[in-house]
């Protein structure tokens, strides 16, 4: 008997032997000699039923994935559109340029500012000196002197009439006088502010030094970012055919889009739509919405100005750039939609691949409505499973590689 086990062993060490040495033998045999490990290529390690065959799995751990640059994301729930799909151009919002004119004749004694600084509303941009605006401070700075006096002459008349110490007629012309230069007082403070001195400046000219009386200060009438300076120091401005406007301002936190629709498509578009925009070159995409809709057809292109607004905190979407938008006709809410990258054509048909414990899962899907960078699918994935969105090009090819056979 034990010569016989001897036998058995000898012979069964030799088989392996052989099997490894061969390369055409199976590689099935190699795993029964116990010199080739097995590798999983399908979830789980019993058997499928008849007719029924494993999902693929791709096994790749977490260090693999970070090499790999697969990036993951949540099945999630959404919104699919029907949307037309027209160029546009952006421009800034109208509400957000500021153009700084000088509402009196003066020269440029001193620039704060210079292009592409960014600007704070009632921030000093520049400083004039006029003699118009110093003719005009003396003008109030009197006028306040002489109401300041008739109005403490109308109280003591006021007082005395009162008291029996004068006739009333007095008491009258005083309290008519007082009038008359309150009203005048009134006239060159409102002259000031015409010309664009400040109400806290109008205040405080009493205890100022003569030398700032000629003074005017320009301020920035919004918040933004100073996009031209049209003036040099020295510089005379003012009336009679010399330069008033003397810096654009403009805010780029908000822009426009402006598209021309054709008057076919023009019946579909609606304010209040949401617009999806996007450029070449740039990753980022952005949503607005449609806030004007032109009434008017231009007569040679036959088509309308629509304008959309859209947010531009970053500062992403510069003014003159030529984007592609894609206007939201009709919206339905969907059960499950995933980003485009992570879908991929595998045999004939659509497939995704789905994060497990071992590595990847080929999972083919039921694609539905695609809106953009995003699809609809009908089947084959639910919310909450974790899918690759990036590189999964780089998965699909491994299932291109040939296998270890059953």
């Amino acid at each position: 008997m034990a010569s016989r086990s001897f036998i058995v062993v000898v012979s069964f060490l030799a088989g392996a032997a052989v099997v490894a040495l061969v390369p055409d033998v199976s590689i099935r045999l190699q795993r029964a000699a116990g010199i080739l490990p097995g590798k999983t290529v399908a979830q789980g390690d019993s058997k499928p039923s008849q007719g029924e065959p494993r999902p693929l799995v791709i096994a790749m751990d977490d260090e693999r994935i970070k090499l790999a640059d697969i990036a993951l994301t949540k099945v999630e729930a959404g919104t699919v559109a029907r949307r037309l799909t027209v160029p546009g151009t952006i421009i800034p919002d109208a509400d957000r340029v500021a153009h700084v004119s000088v509402k009196l004749s003066g020269t440029v004694a001193e620039l704060r500012k210079k292009i592409g600084d960014d600007v704070e509303r009632g921030e000093i941009l520049a400083v004039l000196e006029s003699r118009e605006v110093a003719d005009a401070k003396s003008e109030y700075l009197a006028a306040r002197l002489a109401n300041e006096l008739q109005q403490d002459l109308a109280a003591r008349d006021k007082a005395l009439w009162e008291g029996r110490a004068v006739p009333e007629l007095q008491y009258i012309k005083s309290r008519n006088a007082a009038a008359q230069t309150e009203m005048r007082f009134n006239i060159a403070r409102q002259k000031l502010l015409a010309l664009g001195v400040e109400a806290n400046e109008i205040a405080g000219l009493p205890q100022s030094p003569d030398a700032l009386l000629r003074s005017q200060n320009v301020r920035a009438p919004i918040s933004g970012r100073l996009a031209e300076r049209k003036v040099e120091l020295g510089t005379a401005v003012g009336r009679d055919n010399l330069e008033t406007e003397l810096f654009v301002i403009v805010d780029l936190s908000r822009v426009w889009v402006e598209l021309s629709v054709s008057s076919g498509d023009l019946p579909l578009v609606k304010e209040g739509q949401s617009v999806r925009v996007s450029a070449r070159g740039l990753s980022e995409t952005a949503t607005g919405k449609v806030v004007f809709v032109s009434p008017l057809l231009d007569k040679e292109t036959r088509t309308a100005r629509v304008v959309a607004a859209l947010d531009n905190t970053g500062g992403h979407w510069r003014p003159g750039s030529f984007v592609t938008t894609a206007i939201a006709l009709s919206e339905r809410r969907v059960d499950v939609v995933v980003p485009a990258s992570a879908v991929q054509n595998v045999d004939g048909g659509k497939a995704v691949f789905v994060r497990t414990k071992d590595g990847f899962e080929k999972r083919n899907v039921v694609a539905g409505e695609q809106d953009g960078q995003t699809i609809e699918i009908v089947s084959g994935v639910a919310v909450g499973e974790s899918i690759a969105v990036s590189n999964t090009f780089s998965l699909k090819a491994e299932l291109a590689k040939p296998r270890d056979e059953d």
